[in-house]
This record gives C-alpha cells, sequence and structure tokens, in this order.
C-alpha cells in the first residue's frame, strides 16, 4: 500500500510539471500571435523585429470524381458521340446506372442525344 502512495506521489509531480510546462508553451504561443505594434520612427536606433515563420498550408485531398463526372469526362472524348455500350464498358457500371447518369446530365444541359444511345458533349 505504501509502495502504491509513494508511486502515485511521483505520478502526481510529473504531472504538476508537465503542467507547468505547458503553461509556459502556452503563454509562449500567445505572445507570439499577439500582433505586434510598429515602433515609432527615431532618430538613431532602431529596434530588430522578430519574424515568426511562415506557416506552410496543408494540401486538401482531392475528392474522388463521382459517377457523373466520369460519364460526362469519357462523353467529352468522343467527337462522333458515344454509346451507352461503350460507357457500360469503359465505367463498368450497369445499364441502369448509365441510363440515371446520362438522364441528370441532360437534365443539367453538359450533354446531347445525337440518336438513341449516342451522347455528344453540349
Amino acid at each position: 500500500m505504501k509502495k502504491l502512495k509513494k508511486d502515485l506521489e511521483t505520478i502526481l509531480k510529473a504531472l504538476k510539471g508537465l503542467t507547468q510546462k505547458v503553461e509556459k508553451l502556452q503563454e509562449q504561443i500567445v505572445e507570439e500571435t499577439k500582433p505586434t505594434k510598429k515602433p515609432k520612427a527615431k532618430a538613431g536606433k532602431k529596434k530588430a523585429v522578430k519574424k515568426t515563420p511562415a506557416k506552410q498550408a496543408t494540401p486538401k485531398k482531392a475528392k474522388p470524381a463521382t459517377a457523373a463526372d466520369t460519364v460526362l469526362s469519357i462523353i467529352k472524348r468522343y467527337k462522333k458521340g458515344v454509346g451507352t455500350a461503350a460507357l457500360m464498358e469503359k465505367t463498368g457500371y450497369n445499364q441502369k446506372k448509365i441510363a440515371n447518369l446520362v438522364f441528370k446530365l441532360r437534365k443539367q444541359g453538359k450533354i446531347t442525344s445525337v440518336d438513341k444511345g449516342v451522347y455528344l458533349k453540349a
């Protein structure tokens, strides 16, 4: 029981030390982010201004293309139009899905129907 109590006391001391370090770091961060006032121009001495390192923007992950975008990109490649069979072969979608996607794209005005089952970019 005494050993457990001593272990808990050492853990408590370590946690107190860590919290103090975290508080110091937090104060430093707050000081760095405060807007600094421009020093007034004095004849003679100039103060050195510390520059904070520029943060690099994290690149955003590209979202995967939607099924409609995939079908539209395939249709755009063909000058004379592309049929539903070719779309099914290229995308791997079934006929029902191709028909639904073509319907949406026609409603949006992105493609037109050349013949029955043959589509061309608008």
